[in-house]
């Protein structure tokens, strides 16, 4: 079972708030911003991170350089300590696995239109939702946080500007509320392993699969065969 809690006030505050809570997990949202090429999945862990919070954001940033034909930063995607310091105080005060979470630029008018998009938006809640499923799966209090949003020390500050218009902050928070939704509804029974064909943001098929089965893809018929 998960619950979710969403933390506000300065980035401190939300870190103490959240080891007293007990929560298994901490997750900030942002959002990426350098030019309108740039273009890489990054994940950022705070200087003393465990080995849990390294692995949990390699795969998610794998995940979401694969969904959206990007790449990953550096060689696993994840920056300890983060990018010359910045996210660091984010995290480091965490007492469980956390991450910062910089999937897309919004800087990039593509991945902009991505970000801005409910197709887009639900394909990131989604991964999150995998991801936490996949390193905590025995469920418990799960905090979110998002970046730049709910700051007594800055009430204004929202984060970078997407080309084309809107705010960093509101589409991260966004997508948080959909993977909270996804989590919270998933909670009441075991979720079975699923197969999904996806088309660039919309599952074409969903089916459920052994959990044992050995899916095996054929490129010379194009065919994946799933065992009875």
């Amino acid at each position: 079972m998960y619950t979710v809690k969403v933390y506000k006030g300065d980035y401190l505050d939300r870190q103490l708030s959240a080891n007293k809570d007990k929560a298994v997990a901490y997750v900030e949202h942002h959002f990426n911003s350098a030019g309108p090429t740039a273009s890489y999945a990054l994940v950022i862990v705070g200087s003393n991170a465990s080995q849990t919070s390294v692995n949990w954001g390699s795969w998610y940033a794998k995940a979401v350089a694969e969904q959206f034909n990007t790449k990953v930063y550096r060689d696993d995607g994840v920056s300890r300590g983060g990018l010359d310091g910045r996210g660091d105080g984010n995290l480091k005060h965490t007492a469980m696995p956390a991450v910062l979470l910089e999937p897309l630029f919004v800087s990039n008018p593509q991945q902009a239109g991505i970000v801005r998009s409910v197709g887009g938006q639900q394909a990131l809640a989604r991964i999150l939702v995998e991801s936490i499923r996949r390193f905590f799966p025995q469920g418990g209090l799960i905090a979110f946080s998002v970046g730049h949003k709910y700051k007594k020390s800055r009430p204004k500050d929202r984060g970078a500007e997407l080309a084309g218009g809107g705010n960093e902050a509101d589409f991260a928070e966004m997508v948080l509320k959909q993977a909270a939704e996804m989590l919270v509804g998933e909670h009441a029974a075991p979720q079975p392993r699923k197969l999904r064909v996806m088309k660039g943001d919309t599952v074409l098929l969903e089916t459920q699969v052994d959990e044992d089965a050995v899916l095996v893809w054929s490129s010379d018929r194009n065919l994946l065969f799933i065992p009875d």
